[in-house]
């Protein structure tokens, strides 16, 4: 090769090189700079988790204080229910006149209004009227039992009532049984 022509291959071949020796240090260059990315998310992976962990442990701590401090919100005073009888027995009646009622007096001896939320009987033979309007502290309330008897076998009933209250005891069993005796024919 001549003159001119050496020197253009000899720049090309310079040129080359030059690529080739920049090409490795970009790569070099990005690789770290992966590297470091990869490092940085790993730990940002881990702050996150603390995270987590430090976020729910205050979420449980603030809703422990609250259902502590919901359940003495009005100065630790519930409403109480005290029946003057839990059980009441018809005795024996006749199935000819099958419908028998009798009413369960109860009083608030707690320091809150009470309210009955609910009276359900065990049976549909069995209906229930309650005061429904809250009991203030020492006032009294009632609540009436009705069995209906009527196309129900003859013989020995006990049929329950449940009463749910706003009170400290939540929930009281009563009780009502009785004998309909058979119309002699």
């Amino acid at each position: 090769l001549v003159g001119s022509e050496m020197c253009i291959r000899d720049r090309y071949c310079t040129l080359d090189m030059l690529f080739f020796v920049n090409y490795y240090k970009i790569s070099a260059m990005i690789h770290t700079t992966i590297r470091k990315i990869g490092y940085f998310c790993d730990n940002l992976i881990n702050i996150y988790s603390i995270m987590k962990k430090i976020i729910l442990m205050t979420l449980m701590f603030v809703c422990g204080i609250m259902l502590a401090t919901a359940q003495t919100a009005n100065g630790g005073k519930q409403a109480e229910i005290k029946f003057d009888k839990t059980t009441h027995n018809f005795g024996k009646f006749s199935e000819s006149a099958p419908k028998v009622s009798c009413t369960f007096t109860f009083t608030n001896v707690g320091d809150a209004p009470l309210i009955i939320n609910q009276a359900v009987a065990s049976c549909g033979c069995t209906a229930t009227e309650y005061t429904k309007t809250p009991v203030k502290p020492g006032e009294k309330g009632e609540l009436k039992i009705t069995y209906n008897g009527e196309g129900k076998f003859p013989g020995h009933f006990k049929k329950s009532i449940t009463v749910r209250t706003n009170g400290k005891v939540e929930m009281t069993r009563l009780y009502v049984e009785g004998d309909m005796e058979e119309v002699k024919k």
